[in-house]
């Protein structure tokens, strides 16, 4: 009888020390974080006259990018300046999310919390300092009492909106990434062990290896479709911190 022996979901997430405290989910962020800043260091090194080639036109690309298809869309003119912190989210996240569908690494490090979680609460930190800096404690009586609320329903939308900014909005852009990466890679190895399963199935059960083609075109669509998702959940993230970095702006601007 052909039977599948899918690993524990523990097997898939937690990968071995490379050393004490440091794994491939670690080497992976480190990576990542050293990709980008290697590619725009060495961006900034040629001079700005010069056509841009190589790592500068690379870099141009995602800053224009970056400033059309985010920050002018959420933020305006005024939000240029953020186009340094929401070009290194985007790059780094894509960069964390890319080596799902890379073969040997085979794992995306925005499946485990902590990479999604930090960078959820740098965005949150960010946001809120933005609004303290212009409007000092003010801003907390703008978060929780928007304009025109009556007095009588002061308490309930002040909980209420403290309990979505304060506490869902940096655990949705978490789950957002991490659950999406997370699902995608449990997919991947679904079909990749399915595969494997039918292509090396025993004498007695040959005939099941014509089949391996059905799991092996599932999953060679699922790879495709995961790069679109890596790219996907990295513009997303990124532009919800514009999204929120404008609210803070513009509740200063209506003061």
């Amino acid at each position: 009888m052909f039977a599948l022996e899918f690993p524990p979901i523990n097997a898939i997430l937690r990968w071995p020390d490379i050393f004490p405290g440091f794994n491939k989910i670690g080497l992976i962020a480190v990576v990542s974080a050293l990709i980008v800043i290697v590619v725009f260091a060495l961006a900034n090194r040629r001079d700005p006259l010069l056509a841009p080639a190589g790592s500068r036109n690379l870099a141009e690309v995602g800053v224009d990018f970056i400033e059309d298809g985010i920050v002018m869309q959420t933020m305006g003119k005024q939000g240029l300046g953020w186009t340094p912190l929401l070009l290194s989210l985007f790059t780094f996240i894509f960069l964390c999310n890319i080596p799902g569908v890379i073969p040997l690494i085979q794992m995306p490090a925005t499946a485990r919390m902590a990479i999604p979680m930090s960078l959820s609460l740098l965005v949150w930190v960010v946001y809120i300092g933005v609004g303290l800096k212009h409007q000092k404690l003010g801003y907390l009586g703008h978060l929780l009492w928007p304009p025109g609320v009556p007095v009588a329903l002061k308490p309930l939308v002040g909980l209420i909106e403290f309990v979505s900014t304060i506490i869902v909005t940096p655990f949705s852009l978490t789950v957002r990434l991490f659950a999406n990466m997370l699902a995608g890679h449990i997919l991947l190895v679904t079909f990749g062990l399915l595969t494997e399963a039918l292509l090396f199935a025993e004498t007695s059960q040959a005939f099941l290896v014509p089949m391996s083609i059905l799991p092996f075109i599932m999953l060679v669509f699922l790879t495709a479709f995961e790069v679109l998702v890596a790219i996907l959940q990295a513009y997303i993230f990124t532009i919800l911190t514009g999204v929120y970095i404008n609210n803070s702006m513009a509740a200063h601007d209506d003061h």
